[in-house]
């Protein structure tokens, strides 16, 4: 069975009776989602970035998990009054672990801030605060919840070959989203506003693909069983 990587936050957790300590977690549902698409799930808590090249060689794919907003920094960006305070070693190190993953060819899935890092390693830029740019907050109406609308993929990309072309719902729980697309990026999906809500990359020898919503918390495994599909082509015998 293919070994897929899946990032994690590092952040202050509480736990048990009186635990209070810092913390590398990650939601329950994403090793859920990698297990039942047929791969094995391991965490990759933030590490030393020029470890990512050795980290990801024993991995036959990557998935990067949602979280907090990215360093505005990182896009030459000021942070806009509504951006959450940056976890800068949690940038670097998937910064580094998707350089190492394209390099390699190694399949990646990014995941809402997943695929937003995609865009900004690819030289693009976000939007810090989306009901700006769109005039509502569908896209993210309540704290600690996910809300579901609707996608259309692209016609000829990869994301509408993987969920037949339809428009479909999709949880989503984002205030940013993807401003100048990166270099070697398609827009592959899009909300009804505009909003650009999946991307491929143009020339990959497997598959690289980020979306910005959550397909973790909900039954519709397509994209994950892709990624695992894919790993399985490169396991090592």
């Amino acid at each position: 069975m293919p070994l897929i990587g899946v990032t994690t936050y590092l952040t202050r957790a509480r736990w048990g009776v009186a635990w209070d300590l810092p913390a590398a977690l990650l939601p329950a549902a994403y090793p859920a989602h990698v297990q039942r698409a047929g791969g094995l799930a391991v965490m990759l808590p933030p590490d030393a970035p020029a470890t990512a090249p050795a980290v990801v060689s024993r991995l036959d794919g990557l998935v990067l998990a949602g979280g907090e907003d990215l360093d505005p920094a990182l896009y030459a960006a000021r942070p806009h009054p509504r951006s959450g305070t940056p976890v800068p070693e949690r940038d670097a190190w998937e910064l580094a672990l998707l350089d190492a993953a394209l390099t390699s060819g190694t399949p990646v899935l990014g995941i809402c801030r997943g695929m937003q890092l995609m865009n900004v390693h690819a030289g693009g830029t976000l939007c810090q605060h989306l009901p700006d740019e769109v005039g509502h907050d569908a896209h993210n109406p309540a704290p600690g919840t996910f809300a579901d609308h609707p996608v259309k993929p692209v016609p000829g990309t990869l994301t509408a070959t993987l969920l037949a072309g339809r428009p479909l719902d999709v949880a989503t729980h984002h205030h940013q989203s993807v401003a100048r697309l990166g270099t070697g990026l398609t827009a592959s999906a899009l909300a009804e506003d505009g909003t650009v809500e999946a991307l491929e990359y143009q020339d990959h020898p497997s598959f690289a693909l980020g979306v910005q919503w959550h397909p973790e918390v909900r039954d519709d495994l397509r994209l994950t069983e892709a990624l695992v599909r894919a790993a399985a082509e490169g396991v090592r015998p």
